[in-house]
């Protein structure tokens, strides 16, 4: 998998990629939307914690399926909440040491329930 920002359009605005290119037979994992609830189902009010959780969700899912954290792709933010982009970006660094895969970030109205403010959608590859 290779990670490119190209010289033709502008640098990434975060920490993130413009595109992953992935070749050869690969092996795909796609998530389901990861939320802040850990695995006893606690949800915390504060957003960033959920980010945390939902962080770490993610990393156990990849875990689960034989991967770690340098085989994530493409990661899509939803928040339904305002939360500070450096508290975010410095929380999402912390969780993937540095690594950049393609990322979304999105404000929504709302997600499942009125209590879930964050939402992570997860691609990741092994070649």
């Amino acid at each position: 998998m290779v990670f490119r920002n190209p010289s033709t359009i502008h640098k990434p605005i975060g920490s993130y990629s413009h595109q992953a290119e992935v070749s050869g037979n690969a092996k795909w994992l796609v998530m389901s939307g990861q939320v802040g609830m850990d695995k006893d189902g606690n949800l915390p009010e504060d957003p960033i914690k959920q980010l945390e959780i939902a962080l770490d969700n993610v990393l156990l899912n990849l875990e689960a399926a034989g991967m770690s954290k340098k085989n994530l792709v493409k990661l899509v933010f939803y928040f339904a909440c305002k939360l500070d982009a450096t508290q975010r970006r410095s929380v999402v660094g912390s969780k993937l040491e540095g690594l950049q895969p393609c990322s979304t970030v999105i404000y929504v109205a709302g997600l499942a329930t009125d209590a879930l403010k964050v939402e992570i959608d997860a691609w990741a590859c092994s070649e």
